[in-house]
């Protein structure tokens, strides 16, 4: 259950910072960023 909770809110994250940055490489950024989030959540 607590799995599916930090999935979603990194899923609304990303969309969110997806929306937010203008560059491929800030989209890039903040994938990396969502990704080290989540595996330090984990």
């Amino acid at each position: 259950m607590v799995r599916k909770i930090f999935l979603a809110l990194g899923l609304t994250a990303l969309y969110l910072s997806a929306t937010a940055c203008n560059t491929i490489k800030g989209l890039g950024q903040d994938i990396e960023s969502v990704g080290e989030a989540g595996d330090r959540a984990i």
